[in-house]
């Protein structure tokens, strides 16, 4: 089992930044992939940055050079720094992690980019 807990979500105006945290409740190198998807309201939920053992980053393309996704292993966190906020990047934010062909979700944390 793998519990993750999310944190950093909240309100912001478009330009701004953000830093979701994950922690995990194992080690994270004994996790394949690690990361972070969105679901906005009425929309599939959608990756947004993941690393894969090794260390391999991948993004969506709608927030490539705005979002950096990291980890520190010995914390067992994962970080995604979000900057340049759009209206569009409004959504509930999830920490997501496969671990031995098993996926975990976490509960979630609502970012909301708006005037």
């Amino acid at each position: 089992q793998v519990q993750l807990t999310e944190s950093g979500g909240g309100l912001v105006q478009p330009g701004g930044s953000l830093r979701l945290s994950c922690v995990a409740s194992v080690i994270i190198e004994s996790i394949d992939t690690v990361g972070w998807y969105r679901q906005a309201p009425g929309k599939q939920r959608e990756l947004v940055a993941t690393i894969t053992r090794p260390s391999i980053n991948n993004y969506a393309d709608s927030v490539k050079g705005r979002f950096a996704i990291s980890r520190d292993n010995a914390k067992a966190t994962v970080w995604l720094q979000m900057n340049s906020l759009k209206s569009e990047d409004t959504a509930v934010y999830y920490c997501y992690a496969r671990r031995r062909s098993r996926p975990y979700w976490g509960q979630g944390t609502q970012v909301t980019v708006s005037s």
